[in-house]
């Protein structure tokens, strides 16, 4: 669950966000970092640190991303020995030799629906499909000529390394990419035909860097990292730079950024604060990858046991000691969002674009619908929303199109349990109708009570009440089981199965056109008809043909007069008594 935002609305108005009221201040003022002799990848102020000409602490834990000895005669550009400002580095980022200046787009659909101004930023049309190549070919023009012979290795969910695989191409620098088992074939596979060279290791992102930087030590390569690193997080903050520049009007309220390990986000925090330090920079975080949303509260980078997989491209256990850094002082808040919210805004992003975003693709723009439903006090805003990739393996979108109704709450799931004795079931369907019925199971079990599974659609949520109302005025029980996962995930398929206590069970399989009213009126014929039902399954999956599995109970001698009532029905029929799926799952021998 995430926690509401604590901003009111308008911006004027706004106090100090949450974490921050609740974590300690940041030690530095202003993006800037201190440059140890050797260069470094990352690093805290630390209060014991010593302090340059200027007061600024110099960083803590300093770690080098070169090697410079005598093996090593032209090392290659490092950040001056000075305070750099982040503001000339992105202004600097080597980027355009790979990436293009994404479009920055209006979302008419959306806007409309949320009353507010939507531009979507359209990172999911780079060369990679994802911003990624921005960071890692500015990280690796850096690099010396040594370096390059040697050769980098980088660790990835499958963006990053896309983004590091493409730059290597480019720069003609052998690549070695580390990636967990669990990464999209898509990904993989795009990674292999942009000539790196592919090692799956372990379960998530940490458990590949681990290995990571194990062959990098055993082989002498220079490490390439995903987000924690000054030159990848500018190269990142150019999106900012265009944001600012395509956005043709004075108001822009937010720009909503999705965050992993949080490169994305400081990069375009740190541009845009110095810019324009009206304008809000928002996070958006999974909740089960929220990594960053702690970090924040707590005061510094926290470690998560585990973390979600589905949004795998932003599924980090530990943000960057660098990025958390600056984001700890300029993002303004953090939105947690869940897997169907996700596929709710992979759904909508669509219906604007016709482009389908991949699940941490859509992240931001999740968070941004949230974000706007929960301050109902919001109108007429303008937002900024960066969608970050569309490298979405195809066997997902069944999900993504089973859950993106229940994400934005326009798909209710319902537990009822009704006597069993004819026309109840009737009853319950009639206190749905005309809501259009998306599925429902039913199997008889019990001589007193039947356990009926439904879910429907609304206009929106207000509407629920309403139903379960009139449920219970029939006097039946109803609970809302909408944001029950194991309902979600497995129940709805689990639901009926053999039957201990029916007999004289016979099948039948029926498809018709889908039209309005179509269903009721099959309900209507099969209640009154005068057989006992004994099972029901119906499932809408969007498509032009309705399709219901229904039991019923129909003694031998009986069975010529069901199956002229079947042919008198008009309908497409299948007998399936004799099917062996109903032999091993349904019937009881």
């Amino acid at each position: 669950m995430s926690t509401p935002s604590p901003f009111k609305w308008p911006i004027s108005n706004i106090p100090i966000p949450s974490y921050r009221r609740l974590g300690p201040t940041p030690v530095t003022p202003t993006p800037f970092i201190r440059t140890p002799p050797n260069g470094i990848e990352s690093g805290l102020p630390s209060p014991d640190s010593e302090t340059d000409e200027n007061g600024r602490p110099t960083m803590a834990t300093p770690l080098s991303y070169h090697h410079v000895d005598d093996t090593d005669p032209k090392p290659h550009r490092k950040l001056e020995e000075l305070d750099v400002d982040y503001l000339k580095l992105i202004l600097n980022a080597r980027v355009y030799d790979v990436a293009i200046e994404s479009p920055l787009q209006l979302a008419p659909k959306l806007s409309t629906k949320l009353e507010c101004k939507i531009y979507i930023k359209r990172e999911d049309l780079q060369p990679i499909f994802s911003f990624k190549l921005r960071g890692a070919y500015n990280r690796m023009y850096q690099l010396s000529p040594f370096e390059r012979e040697q050769g980098i290795i980088a660790a990835s969910a499958g963006n990053h390394a896309q983004g590091v695989a493409i730059a290597a191409q480019k720069l003609g620098i052998p690549a070695t990419i580390v990636m967990p088992k669990a990464a999209p074939e898509i990904k993989v596979s795009n990674v292999r035909r942009l000539g790196a060279n592919v090692i799956l290791h372990g379960n998530d992102f940490d458990e590949a860097k681990k290995e990571c930087m194990r062959l990098k030590d055993e082989r002498g390569l220079t490490f390439i990292p995903a987000f924690d690193d000054p030159y990848v997080i500018a190269g990142q903050g150019t999106v900012g730079v265009e944001i600012l520049r395509q956005l043709r009007q004075d108001k822009l309220d937010a720009i909503f950024v999705c965050c992993g390990g949080g490169g994305l986000l400081a990069g375009i925090a740190a541009f845009v604060k110095r810019i324009r330090p009206e304008v809000r920079i928002i996070g958006v975080n999974t909740v089960d990858s929220d990594s960053m949303t702690q970090s924040l509260i707590k005061g510094y980078p926290v470690e998560l046991k585990e973390t979600g997989l589905f949004a795998d491209g932003t599924s980090v256990r530990l943000v960057g000691k660098e990025t958390f850094r600056i984001c700890q002082e300029f993002v303004d808040d953090m939105i947690s969002v869940t897997n169907d919210e996700i596929c709710a805004a992979i759904r909508n992003c669509f219906e604007d674009t016709r482009a389908i975003l991949e699940p941490a693709g859509a992240q931001a723009l999740a968070g941004c619908e949230k974000y706007i439903h929960e301050n109902s006090e919001i109108k007429d805003g303008v937002f900024v929303v960066v969608v970050s990739g569309a490298n979405m393996n195809f066997d997902r979108l069944r999900f993504v199109a089973e859950r993106a109704k229940l994400g934005d709450g326009k798909e209710m799931l319902i537990s009822a349990i009704i006597p069993e004795r004819p026309g109840s079931f009737l009853k319950l369907f009639n206190c749905v109708y005309p809501r259009t019925i998306t599925e429902f199971s039913y199997r008889y079990n019990d001589p007193e009570r039947a356990h009926i599974y439904m879910s429907f659609e609304v206009s929106n949520k207000s509407e629920l009440p309403e139903v379960l109302a009139d449920i219970e005025s029939q006097g039946m029980e109803v609970i809302d089981i909408s944001n029950d996962e194991m309902a979600k995930s497995h129940a709805r398929y689990m639901a009926g199965g053999r039957s201990f206590t029916v007999s004289d069970e016979v099948i039948a399989r029926f498809s018709w056109r889908e039209r309005p009213g179509a269903l009721k009126k099959f309900m209507d014929v099969l209640e009154n008809s005068g057989w006992n039902m004994s099972m029901w399954h119906y499932r809408n999956h969007a498509s032009d043909v309705g399709r219901l599995l229904v039991g019923a109970q129909v003694k031998s001698h009986e069975r010529q007069e069901w199956s002229k009532f079947l042919e008198s029905l008009g309908y497409a029929w299948v007998d399936e008594t004799d099917n062996p799926v109903y032999q091993h799952f349904l019937l009881v021998v």
